[in-house]
């Protein structure tokens, strides 16, 4: 690894301790309390330990299968110490988010198809846009030629942000103009990649609100375009979530996986959400790696997951 490497998994790595602050707090505190003036893990501590796992947001079912772990480990090992209780929370956690396919990052690999194309799907104000720049630079810096298409055409702030993210970034932009048809967008932007010899194509979608049935079988449309396309395209559809709406997110993951089939997730306003256990149960509900999460504004902060680096980051002291 090179030095510039170094430095910069270094920088990652403290974006991440600070980005976690405030779900830390949350928890470790709600469980100081929980294990206060006891010795040893029992019963109580365990519905304690429920209740602030709930609290957190990592989800009722998530939940159940931890504390179902915790009970059996226990009931192995009568004499196990409240000090070992986030010792054996964070390996159970970690078990989790591997047998959900959630590994570990250091990059988001491409294949080898060219262009190799990504859907961007999500719901209003959860981050969507930026994500797509961040996304874009993170691409172009790695060499590749990369095109972002302005699919939501029906609001003109979307393809505004949008052109200048890929002039910020030095990326070809995409557009047939606002209230054209998002199949015909995606339909010529993938041809236009191919021709141009895109390596990455970013194809950005209306921010639909997942409770307009209509709106949301529109993005089968949409997916159905680009495999008239391109052969096998999209080869991903990301559906970015806001961490701090906590519950609200699973329940947006479901609507979406109804629909299409979301490949990966993006986690934004990680920094600013106490919400942070969100992460665990969406893992585990829906088998869905999480491939990116957001840690602040900068347009290096959008990091691609490691989940060896997550769950040390979010178990230290």
């Amino acid at each position: 690894m090179s030095l510039f490497d170094k430095l910069k998994k270094a920088g990652s790595h403290s974006d991440l301790n600070k980005g976690l602050e405030n779900t830390k707090r949350g928890f470790f505190d709600k469980l100081a309390r929980a294990v206060a003036g006891k010795s040893r893990i029992d019963e109580d501590i365990l519905d304690e330990l429920e209740q602030v796992l709930i609290s957190s947001d990592v989800g009722l079912d998530t939940t159940v299968k931890i504390i179902d772990r915790l009970a059996e480990r226990v009931a192995r090992d009568k004499y196990l110490n409240t000090d070992e209780l986030a010792i054996l929370l964070k390996d159970e956690i970690s078990k989790i988010l591997l047998e959900n396919n959630t590994v570990d990052l250091d990059a988001f690999v491409t294949g080898s198809q060219k262009p190799y194309v990504i859907l961007i799907v999500g719901v209003n104000g959860v981050g969507k846009t930026t994500s797509i720049g961040k996304l874009a630079y993170q691409f172009t810096s790695q060499g590749k030629k990369v095109m972002i298409a302005a699919g939501d055409t029906f609001r003109a702030a979307a393809e505004d942000q949008l052109k200048i993210w890929s002039e910020r970034v030095g990326c070809t932009f995409f557009t047939k103009g606002m209230g054209t048809d998002p199949s015909a967008v995606a339909f010529e932007a993938t041809q236009k990649a191919i021709s141009d010899g895109v390596d990455v194509l970013l194809i950005d979608t209306a921010g639909r609100l997942h409770t307009k049935i209509n709106l949301m079988n529109e993005l089968g449309k949409i997916e159905r375009s680009i495999q008239k396309s391109m052969s096998g395209a999209p080869h991903e559809v990301l559906q970015v979530l806001d961490a701090t709406t906590g519950q609200n997110a699973i329940e947006q993951c479901r609507q979406f996986s109804d629909v299409t089939k979301v490949t990966g997730l993006i986690l934004t306003k990680l920094d600013g959400s106490a919400k942070g256990g969100v992460v665990f149960g969406i893992s585990d509900q829906f088998k869905i790696p999480i491939k990116y999460i957001g840690l602040g504004e900068r347009i290096d902060q959008l990091q691609t997951f490691n989940r060896t680096d997550f769950i040390n980051a979010f178990f230290s002291k």
